[in-house]
C-alpha cells in the first residue's frame, strides 16, 4: 500500500482476531521469508499485534519465531522477540528452553530487543518451576543494561521479588544507583528499593 504506518497491519490483525483465522495466521508465517522486505515486515508486525490479543493464534509456530532471533534483519528480529513474550503463559517449557539463544539475541541486539527479553525473563520468573533460575538472568540483564532502562526493568520485576531473591535484588540495584546520571531515574529506584525493603 506504500503507507509509512502501521494501520493496516493493526485492522489486518484485528479481522485475523476476530475471525480467529489460524489459515490466515499460518500464511503470515509463510510470508516471513518472502523476497520482499516491506511484506517480511509488515507480516511480523501482524503476528505479534495477534499475539497480543490471542496468543494462542500464533503459538503453533514459535519454533518459527526462535529461529527468527538469527536473522541478520534487526526488525524481523525484535518482531520474532516481540511474539515469543507474547506466548510465555502459553508455551513457558519451550521458551525456557530457548533462553540461551533468547538472551544472545538480546544482548546482540536492539533496546527492543533487551526489553522483550526482561519482559521474557520476568513473566517466567512469575512462573515456580522456572523462577529459580530465570530470576538470576534477570538480574544479570539489570547488571549489563544501559542505566537508562534500569529504572523500567526494575519497576516491571517488582512483582516477582520476593523473600527468597529480594536481597540480590536490591544489592544490583545498589551497585548501579550512583551510575544514573538522571535524578529522575535515581528516584524510580529508591522508590523501588523502597517498596522491597517493607
Amino acid at each position: 500500500m506504500n503507507r509509512r504506518d502501521e494501520v493496516p497491519n493493526q485492522e489486518l490483525a484485528a479481522v485475523v482476531i476476530g475471525d480467529s483465522d489460524k489459515d490466515a495466521v499460518a500464511e503470515l508465517v509463510e510470508n516471513l521469508y518472502n523476497k520482499n522486505k516491506g511484506i517480511r515486515f509488515d507480516c511480523i508486525k501482524v503476528l505479534y499485534e495477534v499475539g497480543y490479543v490471542n496468543p494462542k493464534l500464533i503459538e503453533s509456530h514459535i519454533q518459527v519465531f526462535l529461529d527468527l532471533l538469527e536473522s541478520k534483519d534487526n526488525r524481523l528480529q525484535w518482531g520474532a522477540m516481540t511474539a515469543i513474550r507474547c506466548l510465555v503463559s502459553e508455551k513457558p517449557a519451550g521458551i525456557f528452553l530457548a533462553l540461551p539463544k533468547i538472551i544472545d539475541a538480546a544482548n546482540k541486539g536492539s533496546v527492543i530487543s533487551r526489553d522483550h527479553c526482561v519482559n521474557i525473563l520476568i513473566g517466567l520468573s512469575a512462573m515456580p518451576s522456572y523462577a529459580h533460575q530465570t530470576f538470576p538472568l534477570l538480574l544479570e540483564q539489570m547488571l549489563r543494561c544501559p542505566t537508562n532502562q534500569l529504572p523500567m526493568y526494575a519497576e516491571k520485576a517488582l512483582p516477582v521479588v520476593n523473600s527468597e531473591n529480594r536481597e540480590h535484588f536490591m544489592k544490583v540495584l545498589n551497585s548501579r544507583l550512583s551510575e544514573i546520571e538522571k535524578e529522575s531515574g535515581r528516584k524510580r529506584i529508591e522508590e523501588v528499593l523502597k517498596k522491597v525493603s517493607k
